[in-house]
């Protein structure tokens, strides 16, 4: 059965043209302006006067999380093919989702932390995306067995680029002289562009998997459970982190987000926009694992930051 759910996982193929890339990139730069709208630019100089929750939020996701998916998909053995491991571990290499701003501003948590978190592990994937691949996935396939070679991630700069000037940088300075001269006009377009750019993302994902549906709702619930194991293991790790070294409660729940909530737009454009795979065998595992953690990731997010919600109307 397992043999049978691996066949269809890997003889899954999505395919997306430019156009599409650049749609949802417009929908990420909306959302960032729209967490922008909540945001003054004095609340950043408190975050790096007292930067220990910005680098223990490095460790956290630079450092432990990659580690730890290692170690999870060894743990997890023949529940899982290699290429689902190996996608695992490409989203673990991965910088913290621009999604994730949203989620602290939602959850009442330090959202000046979440934006200097998710601006420096962006800048840094153009070194610990491919290291952190390359490790792991190569430690992966000689514990686990596995005949075949881990490709050499290369990180293209201009993408990077437009993540943290064109999707982070413009729409975040917008933001901000937005909420600063215009208050009035940041309030009623806050929460519309907000909650309109994540119903659009999901659907921009359901159109990518739409002409392999059959094959992907036979896998769902095997993917599913996969997913959430490793997202659990994601917020667990950021809160546990924030927690040992008694960081603010606020902090404590930016670093579980940001932990928790991971750029897996990257890793699609790394699988569908580039040639770096395409040496493989078939390795659909790594593109379902990868796009349905651009979903699912929204539904933890959205839950655990109602369980914070929860938490301080129980204190109250």
């Amino acid at each position: 059965m397992t043999q049978n759910v691996f066949e269809l996982l890997d003889g899954i193929d999505v395919t997306m043209n430019a156009g599409g890339m650049n749609t949802i990139n417009i929908v990420l730069s909306f959302v960032m302006f729209g967490v922008a709208l909540g945001i003054k630019p004095r609340m950043f100089v408190e975050v790096f006067r007292k930067p220990k929750s910005v680098l223990l939020g490095m460790c956290s996701q630079l450092i432990l999380l990659p580690l730890l998916t290692f170690c999870l998909a060894l743990l997890l053995g023949g529940s899982i093919s290699w290429s689902m491991a190996l996608g695992m571990i490409l989203v673990a290499s991965c910088p913290g989702g621009n999604i994730s701003n949203f989620m602290s501003s939602l959850s009442k948590a330090n959202v000046e932390l979440s934006v200097s978190l998710t601006a420096i592990s962006t800048a840094l994937c153009v070194l610990m995306t491919p290291f952190n691949f390359w490790l792991y996935g190569n430690l992966y396939l000689h514990f686990a067995s596995v005949q075949a070679d881990v490709p050499q991630l290369v990180i293209p700069l201009w993408d990077v680029f437009k993540t943290i000037f064109i999707l982070l940088g413009i729409p975040l300075t917008l933001g901000i002289l937005t909420s600063q001269y215009l208050p009035k006009v940041a309030e009623k377009l806050k929460k519309p562009l907000q909650w309109l750019s994540i119903i659009f993302f999901l659907v921009m994902v359901v159109l990518s998997f739409w002409s392999n549906r059959v094959a992907f709702l036979q896998c769902i619930k095997y993917i599913f459970i996969i997913v959430l194991v490793h997202n659990l293991l994601a917020l667990l790790t950021g809160f546990t982190v924030g927690s040992a070294f008694k960081v603010p409660k606020a902090d404590r729940r930016t670093l579980t987000i940001e932990t928790g909530i991971q750029n897996s737009g990257l890793g699609l454009v790394l699988l569908l926009g580039t040639t770096i795979f395409s040496n493989l065998p078939p390795h659909g595992g790594m593109l379902v694992i990868t796009a349905w953690w651009g979903v699912w990731h929204i539904i933890s997010g959205l839950s655990v930051s109602g369980l914070f919600l929860l938490s301080d109307r129980k204190k109250k």
